[in-house]
């Protein structure tokens, strides 16, 4: 017994022995250290995703959440975990949620927290105008917010001739709307028909335009077209310049000081 503890001393006493249970013990918690990060890294979590395509701006509800396992390496400190704080909050407006997405913390909001972007890009200064469009005047829906427009009238003057001008130029488009103010551009899942045009003037434009609007005894007819851009007139109309129709509005409508204007969205033709 005592030969066989001299011999085990003899062993460990080796250098070249040591080394190598050294290195072989290093290796093994190498080996299982590795194995169990990667065990951890690829658990399965089980996590909420999207059933379907999801607008910007639309309410999260249960049908369209369900749960799929999804490895924990994945998941992320923004990802959502719980359909809890998702059920009853909103995409955000400047997201798409595509089918079988997991939530992100960023991409989903509280309803008091959806912006209308028509308010929040109007410039300062501006009004908010509501103009009424549909697709024949929209150029079949071509017309998208970030573009730029002219405004063209057409009227019978005092004397029963009909005259055409271009009224306003340069405008940029805000927003574009469907008759229940759903943005037109924003789904994925379903066509819109344009109703509003919003855009910004300047109190002095705002003004002129609202009251063209209202010029039904003289035949006004407003066309929104691309910036540059033209219509085609009937033969006998007149082309008058954007001068002549100013004062033709501001001649036949009562005077509205610039004061009694607000900043807030009025419908418009």
């Amino acid at each position: 017994m005592n030969n066989f503890a001299n011999k085990l001393k003899q062993f460990f006493k080796n250098k070249n022995t040591v080394t190598i249970l050294g290195v072989i013990v290093i290796i093994a918690l190498l080996y299982f250290g590795y194995t169990y990060t990667i065990n951890r890294q690829t658990e399965p979590v089980r996590v909420p995703v999207a059933t379907q395509a999801i607008d910007p701006r639309t309410e999260i509800t249960a049908d369209m959440i369900e749960y799929k396992d999804i490895p924990s390496s994945a998941i992320t400190e923004n990802v959502i975990t719980n359909s809890s704080e998702l059920i009853g909050k909103y995409s955000s407006y400047n997201t798409v949620i595509p089918a079988g997405s997991m939530f992100y913390t960023e991409t989903i909001i509280e309803k008091e927290e959806l912006p209308d972007i028509a308010f929040t890009e109007v410039k300062e200064g501006e009004i908010v105008y509501n103009f009424s469009v549909d697709m024949n005047s929209t150029f079949g829906n071509s017309i998208m917010p970030g573009n730029y427009i002219d405004i063209f009238m057409k009227a019978e003057d005092t004397d029963g001739k009909v005259m055409v001008g271009k009224l306003i130029e340069n405008i940029e488009v805000l927003a574009m709307k469907d008759s229940s103010g759903q943005p037109v551009f924003e789904s994925v899942t379903e066509t819109r028909t344009p109703s509003m045009m919003i855009f910004g003037l300047e109190p002095e434009l705002y003004i002129l335009l609202k009251k063209a609007s209202y010029m039904n005894d003289y035949g006004v007819e407003l066309y929104p077209v691309p910036h540059g851009g033209d219509i085609s007139v009937e033969e006998g109309t007149t082309r008058v310049s954007t001068q002549y129709l100013r004062d033709f509005i501001n001649a036949n409508t009562v005077n509205i000081p610039i004061e009694n204007t607000t900043d807030e969205e009025d419908s418009g033709e």
